[in-house]
């Protein structure tokens, strides 16, 4: 009687929803241990809490008060509040804590980035096998970046979703829904997803994949429907006839004004956020394209993504994360290569090379996550404090710009008697005279206050001569201060401040 042959690599239960469950395990692991939110995600964040939490009453809602540098759309909060409140709502009965809805949130948009990525992963399956499906979900799980932002309530996130999508039909031969996916993501969320369409269409174009009749057809339609919905939805919520993506690419890419946030050299997404984002995986993906001549057609447009968003001076990570998967499809070619060659002469060191490099990795994967859970000192200070009063006596918390800008939403807000202001632009010793219960801010002393308690957050990691040989320093970055004419503040028991 034969024996059965082994199974193959991505065989058995780590297969089909097992690949599925390790990422989605990894990233809610992530999204539990880390779940504030910063800057970037806060109008989607604070949308999401309103929709929620105020439902039509828009006049209580936080982007009225607090708009932000450019308008964004509503849309992917909409969906994410729809998907998430039946969980909410039960959460609202029982009166849970805010917090939990946060939690809530970010595990709902994990899923949907994870459902697209699935979308990703079965198609890498059928056209390049299972060995190629297996590293590619390994790869994508030492890293990261990528399932750490597939729960932050970001613009480029929702992007990412279409992306993947994209990607998903581009592999299959569907490319006109390829197109589609591309001119959603684009029109209503990330305006820059416009120097992927460019490529990607041309090659579509190129290889005739499609007419330029079908094209034209397709992209007018598919434009105009997504312009008549984001505009109709926004401007109601904004209270004045709007586009938000136009707006944005005008305050981006005409005005140039995003430089203000900083700026990097041209080759920085080639020599620091690409390598330090895929790790291992950025050498594999650049041999992938010379093993394997498959992918060459994929890859290519997307890297020219990448080349011309290096042109634009304010350079974040984030802003290419959709290039991300793609370059991991090739570099699991390179995997499934140095795999199916590994007992052949000098192809095994290569082999045990790559498995060294998949532990590096995952150690600096690790480092990584320790520094952003560090990261969001905020979040933690203003938890603090609602442990440490319990009191059911009315208290004022003034948050300044940084202690909101790290880790502070309205979800992590509670009910009465706690109150709250996001007043800016109070001078230091303003604050005197005002009668405010608590502080939160960035400053040790402030008179007529007292320290209490002092926040830790990530500052640099350093070299060490032990193992680990990458430690992290932290220094005090939130500080809560307490009103000196209030008893009931100073009769508590506070830890002091460093």
């Amino acid at each position: 009687m034969p024996r059965p042959k082994p199974a193959a690599a991505g065989g058995g239960w780590l297969s089909g929803w097992g690949w599925d469950l390790m990422l989605g395990s990894i990233a809610a692991f992530y999204a539990v241990m880390a779940p504030y939110t910063k800057v970037e995600e806060s109008f989607n964040v604070q949308a999401i809490h309103d929709i929620l939490y105020h439902t039509y009453h828009i006049e209580k809602y936080d982007h009225l008060e607090f708009p932000g540098v450019v308008p964004r759309t509503f849309i992917g909060a909409f969906v994410i509040s729809i998907l998430s409140s039946p969980t909410v709502f039960v959460l609202r009965l029982l009166r849970v804590p805010k917090f939990y809805s946060l939690l809530t949130v970010r595990l709902t948009l994990s899923c949907v980035t994870l459902m697209s990525l699935r979308l990703l992963r079965v198609q890498v399956k059928k056209k390049f096998g299972h060995q190629a499906e297996a590293f590619f979900v390994v790869l994508t799980a030492i890293q990261f970046h990528l399932l750490f932002y597939s729960s932050r309530p970001l613009p480029n996130i929702f992007a990412l979703a279409l992306v993947n999508l994209a990607y998903s039909f581009w592999f299959k031969g569907s490319y006109l829904c390829t197109l589609r996916a591309l001119i959603v993501a684009a029109v209503v969320f990330r305006c820059d997803m416009i120097l992927l369409l460019g490529p990607i269409g041309l090659a579509l174009l190129l290889s005739r994949s499609v007419s330029l009749l079908e094209a034209i057809k397709c992209c007018i339609s598919t434009t105009l429907v997504c312009i008549g919905f984001t505009v109709l939805i926004d401007s109601i919520m904004w209270r004045r006839i709007l586009w938000p993506e136009f707006q944005v690419l005008w305050f981006n890419s005409v005005l140039n004004r995003s430089s203000e946030w900083g700026t990097h050299s041209i080759h920085w997404y080639f020599t620091s956020a690409l390598p330090r984002s895929m790790i291992v995986a950025y050498p594999l993906c650049m041999v992938g394209a010379l093993l394997d001549r498959r992918i060459v057609p994929y890859m290519f447009p997307v890297f020219l993504f990448v080349v011309l968003y290096s042109k634009l001076p304010h350079k974040e990570l984030r802003f290419i994360i959709g290039s991300i998967p793609m370059f991991n499809v090739s570099a699991s070619l390179t995997a499934s290569r140095l795999y199916n060659n590994r007992k052949k002469a000098g192809w095994n060191l290569l082999f045990i090379l790559m498995l060294g490099a998949f532990l590096v990795s995952l150690g600096y994967s690790t480092v990584t996550f320790m520094a952003s859970y560090n990261n969001y000192p905020g979040g933690y200070a203003l938890k603090a404090l609602h442990e440490a009063d319990s009191s059911v006596k009315e208290k004022m918390v003034h948050i300044d710009a940084f202690t909101a800008m790290s880790g502070v939403s309205r979800f992590c807000e509670n009910e009465y008697p706690w109150r709250y202001s996001k007043e800016e632009e109070i001078p230091i010793e303003e604050f005197e005279k005002r009668n405010f219960t608590y502080l939160l801010n960035e400053h040790r002393s402030i008179g007529g206050y007292q320290c209490l308690f002092a926040v830790d957050g990530f500052s640099r990691v350093k070299l060490t001569p032990q193992i680990p040989p990458l430690s992290l320093v932290k220094e005090p970055k939130v500080f809560a201060h307490g009103n000196t004419r209030d008893p009931d503040i100073l009769s508590l028991s506070w830890p002091g401040c460093p």
